[in-house]
C-alpha cells in the first residue's frame, strides 16, 4: 500500500513538473526593468506560504499578503526556513547599487525582494504584483532575476476633482492602479471654480456652499450661469472630502509609496471662494471676479489660514498653489491692487502676481514646505525656491531649469489625458487636442535645449486629467488607461529601452491584466495613421501606415475608393509621383474594421513657395513657421500636430509668391473648428491675385456656412476657381469674427 502511494506521488510530481515546463513565462513588464534575466521553473504562490520582512518593510509586505498569509518580522537573527517563502529584506549597495532601486529574485523555492529603503522595496513589490497578474495562472510566478531603479523621482498623475467629484472609494482604486505602474505622486486638484473639495474648519462656507453647484456636469453648470447651491439642496451636485477622509487617502497612498500633493488654487480659478467671500475680490461683488484681490491683506490672511489646515492634513514637501490663467484685468483698475503695486515698487500686474506667489512661498517656507505652481508663476519673476510645472509646452520648464529652478514636465501636447486619444469623430467629447498612445510614449522629459547640469533640475514627468468632460469613473479610466501605462515607462525606464513597437508588443499582455482588474480602458484604435514624407528634389511622396492594433493587416487603395479584402496588402513604405487619394484600413480576416483613413497627397504648384505673413501667426501655435502653409503636408485631426497653423485673436492675411507668373486653375485650403477650445472656422475667406504683389484683384469672397455652435470637431474646405487666370501672387484673407483661434492647413494651388 505504502509503495503504491509512493509511486502515485512520484507520478503526480512528474506530471506537475511536466505541466510547469510547458507554462511559458510572461515577462512583459511595464515599465521595462533595467535588467531582467529569465530562469527555468516557477515559484508556486500559495495562500498559506510564509511572508517575512525586515522591520522597516513590514507594511510593504502586508500589501502583498492575504488574511491567510501573516507577515513575520525578520531581524536577521531569526532561524527561518526560507524555502517556500516570500521575503522583503534590507540590502546594501553591493546588491542594490541605486538608493531607490531594488532586486527581485524568484526561484522555484522562494521569492526575495532586496532594497535599501522603502521606496525601493515598494517598487519591488509592484513588480512582483504585476508579474503575477501577467501570468495565465497567477499562482505560478516565473523564475527571474530583476535589477531595477527609476529614471525620475517624480512620476505623477494629476486628477481634477473640482469639475467632477469622485468618492473616497474611487480615489483609492485610482491610487491602486497608479501603484501597479510605479506612479508615485498623486497631484490632487482640490479647488477650482467648479467646486471647493476640502473641508476647512475655519471657513465652513467653502463646503456648505462653494462645494455645491447647479448642474450635474460641468457643461450644465456653465450653461446655467456658473451658480452655486447649498449642501442639502435636492438639486445640488458636488461634494467634498472631510479632513478625516483626506487623511485616510494620504495614509492609504503613503502605504503604497505615493505622495499626495494638494493643490489650492490662487490667484485665479477662485470663483467658488469669491462667491461666498466676495470681500476677497476686487469688486466685492459675488459672481463678478475669478481672481483674489492681491491688494487686500484679508486675501493673504484667508490663504494662510487655509494652508495651515492643509499642511496639517498633507505631509508632502510640496504644496501646489496653482498660479495659472489668472485674468489680471481687475487688478489694473482696483485701487487696492494699484496701491500694492506702488508701495511694493512693482512694475505691473505681472509683477503683482509674482509678489503674491513670493509671499505665499515665504509663508510655506516658514513651515518647512515648498511652493509648486504652473508655469505662469514665471511671469513677473519667479519666487526664489519655487518649483515649476511646465504645461504650456516646454519653454517654461526650460527657462526655469536654466535659471536653476526645479521643474516637473507636463506639457499638454504629451501629458494631457483629457485630450482625444483617437479620431474625435469616433470618441466621446474631449477637451480638444490629440494625444494618442504613441505620442505619450514618444515624450522625453529632458529637453534637448538643456545642458547636463541644467537637466538635473528636471525632477520628472506628470499626466494631467482635467474632468470638465469626464463625468463618471468609468469614463476617467477610459481616458487614463493605457496612456498612464505608456507614461509610466517614460518616467521610469532608461531611454536605452525605449522602442514603441516593443512597448506595444508588451502592452498586449496588459490588456489581460486590466481586464482582470475590471478597468474600463480605451481599446486600441483601428484607425490607420498615414504618414507622408516628401522628397522635394524628386517630387515624390513616400507613405507609411501604422495602427495601434498589434501587427495589423492593413489594406489600401490609391484612387480614393474604399479598401476591401482584395485591396493591396501593406507590407512597407509606398513611394509614388504626382497626386493620390489614399485610403487605408485595418482588416480582421476579411472584415474591414473602423473607418478608412484618408490622405490627399498632392505635390501641387505652391509646394516650397514663399509665404509673406501680412498679419502674424500665433507664437503659441507656429506649426512649421513660414514653411507651414506650402510645405506639402496636410494637417490631421489635431490642431497641435505641427501642420495646422494658428492665428490668434485677429484675421489671417497671407500672400503666396509663386515665383513667376503662370496660369492658375484653383486655390483651396482647409480650416478647423473645435469650439470647446475656442477654434472657429473663419466667417469668410477672400482670395485675390496680383502680377506685381502690389495691386490685387479679388477673385471671390466665400462666406462660411457651418454654424459656430457645433461642439464636434469640424473641417471646412474653401475652394476658389481661377479658371486659367495668370498671376504670380495669391493673397488669402480669412476673417476671425469670434476673435478666438483660426487654424489653417495647406494652401493648395493648381
Amino acid at each position: 500500500m505504502i509503495k503504491r502511494l509512493a509511486l502515485m506521488a512520484t507520478a503526480i510530481a512528474a506530471t506537475y513538473a511536466a505541466t510547469l515546463a510547458q507554462v511559458k513565462p510572461n515577462l512583459n513588464l511595464i515599465p521595462h526593468p533595467q535588467e531582467i534575466t529569465s530562469h527555468e521553473g516557477h515559484f508556486q504562490w500559495t495562500q498559506n506560504m510564509q511572508i517575512i520582512a525586515s522591520p522597516a518593510f513590514k507594511n510593504i509586505a502586508e500589501l502583498l499578503a492575504t488574511q491567510q498569509q501573516p507577515v513575520k518580522v525578520f531581524s536577521g537573527r531569526n532561524k527561518v526556513d526560507f524555502a517556500g517563502t516570500l521575503r522583503i529584506l534590507e540590502a546594501d549597495s553591493r546588491i542594490v547599487p541605486d538608493s531607490n532601486g531594488y532586486q527581485l529574485q524568484v526561484t522555484p523555492s522562494s521569492i526575495s525582494i532586496y532594497a535599501r529603503n522603502a521606496a525601493g522595496a515598494i517598487s519591488g513589490a509592484q513588480t512582483l504584483m504585476q508579474l503575477r497578474l501577467l501570468q495565465p495562472d497567477t499562482n505560478l510566478v516565473p523564475a527571474v532575476t530583476i535589477n531595477d531603479h527609476p529614471r525620475f523621482g517624480h512620476r505623477g498623475v494629476m486628477l481634477d476633482v473640482s469639475r467632477t467629484f469622485y468618492p473616497v472609494s474611487y480615489i483609492k482604486r485610482f491610487l491602486d492602479l497608479m501603484w501597479l505602474y510605479k506612479m508615485n505622486t498623486f497631484h490632487w486638484h482640490l479647488t477650482d471654480g467648479a467646486g471647493w473639495r476640502l473641508q476647512i474648519k475655519q471657513f465652513p462656507e467653502l463646503t456648505q456652499t462653494a462645494a455645491w453647484r447647479y448642474g450635474n456636469t460641468w457643461k450644465d453648470w456653465a450653461a446655467t450661469g456658473h451658480r452655486y447651491a447649498h449642501e442639502g439642496d435636492p438639486n445640488a451636485y458636488g461634494g467634498y472630502y472631510s479632513q478625516e477622509q483626506a487623511r485616510e487617502i494620504v495614509a492609504y497612498a503613503a502605504k503604497r509609496g505615493i505622495t499626495v500633493i494638494p493643490e489650492i488654487e490662487m490667484p485665479g480659478h477662485s470663483e467658488e471662494v469669491l462667491a461666498v467671500y466676495p470681500q476677497l475680490s476686487c469688486s466685492g461683488i459675488p459672481y463678478k471676479n475669478s481672481e483674489f484681490c492681491l491688494g487686500n491683506d484679508q486675501t493673504f490672511d484667508f490663504l494662510e489660514k487655509v494652508l495651515l489646515e492643509v499642511m496639517d492634513i498633507f505631509p508632502s514637501v510640496y504644496i501646489h498653489m496653482g498660479g495659472d490663467e489668472a485674468n489680471k484685468s481687475a487688478w489694473k483698475t482696483c485701487p487696492k491692487c494699484q496701491q500694492r503695486i506702488k508701495t511694493q515698487n512693482l512694475k505691473d500686474v505681472d509683477e503683482l502676481q509674482s509678489y503674491a506667489i513670493r509671499r505665499m512661498e515665504h509663508f510655506l517656507k516658514s513651515h518647512q514646505r515648498h511652493l509648486l505652481g504652473w508655469d505662469e508663476i514665471l511671469e513677473g519673476g519667479l519666487a526664489p525656491d519655487a518649483t515649476v510645472m511646465s504645461w504650456r509646452g516646454e519653454n517654461g520648464g526650460i527657462a526655469a531649469a536654466k535659471a536653476g529652478h526645479n521643474v516637473i514636465m507636463t506639457p499638454g501636447a504629451y501629458c494631457y489625458f483629457d485630450h482625444y486619444q483617437a479620431d474625435p469623430a469616433t470618441q466621446p467629447e474631449a477637451q480638444g487636442g490629440y494625444v494618442p498612445l504613441e505620442k505619450v510614449y514618444s515624450y522625453n522629459p529632458v529637453p534637448a535645449a538643456l545642458s547636463a547640469g541644467e537637466a538635473k533640475h528636471i525632477l520628472g514627468v506628470q499626466a494631467n486629467i482635467w474632468t470638465e468632460l469626464i463625468p463618471q469613473p468609468a469614463h476617467l479610466e477610459y481616458m487614463a488607461y493605457p496612456r498612464i501605462i505608456a507614461l509610466s515607462e517614460v518616467a521610469w525606464s532608461d531611454t536605452a529601452h525605449k522602442n514603441f513597437e516593443a512597448f506595444k508588443a508588451r502592452l498586449q499582455s496588459h490588456y489581460l491584466l486590466l481586464q482582470r482588474l475590471n478597468v474600463n480602458y480605451f481599446r486600441p484604435s483601428y484607425t490607420v495613421t498615414i504618414v507622408p514624407v516628401i522628397n522635394y528634389q524628386t517630387k515624390q511622396t513616400t507613405v507609411t501606415f501604422t495602427s495601434e492594433q498589434f501587427q495589423p493587416q492593413i489594406r489600401y487603395t490609391m484612387d480614393g475608393t474604399t479598401p476591401n479584402a482584395t485591396s493591396t496588402l501593406y507590407s512597407g513604405p509606398v513611394t509614388f509621383n504626382g497626386p493620390a487619394l489614399i485610403r487605408a484600413a485595418v482588416f480582421r480576416d476579411t472584415m474591414l474594421q473602423g473607418t478608412p483613413a484618408l490622405l490627399e497627397a498632392d505635390f501641387h504648384k505652391a509646394v516650397g513657395k514663399s509665404v509673406t505673413y501680412n498679419l502674424p501667426y500665433s507664437k503659441n501655435y507656429p506649426a512649421q513657421k513660414q514653411s507651414t502653409l506650402t510645405n506639402g503636408y496636410r494637417g490631421g485631426v489635431s490642431y497641435g500636430d505641427g501642420q495646422w497653423q494658428g492665428f490668434e485673436a485677429h484675421d489671417m492675411d497671407v500672400t503666396v509668391d509663386m515665383g513667376t507668373a503662370e496660369k492658375l486653375s484653383d486655390v483651396s485650403m482647409n480650416f478647423m473648428q473645435l469650439t470647446g477650445v475656442g477654434i472657429y472656422i473663419p466667417s469668410e475667406v477672400e482670395v485675390a491675385v496680383s502680377q506685381d504683389g502690389k495691386g490685387f484683384q479679388t477673385i471671390q469672397l466665400q462666406k462660411n456656412d457651418i454654424p459656430d455652435n457645433i461642439p464636434a470637431l469640424t473641417f471646412r474646405k474653401f475652394r476658389f476657381e481661377l479658371n486659367g487666370k495668370t498671376a504670380r501672387y495669391i493673397r488669402i484673407k480669412a476673417k476671425n469674427a469670434q476673435k478666438g483661434f483660426l487654424f489653417a492647413d495647406e494652401v493648395i494651388v493648381h
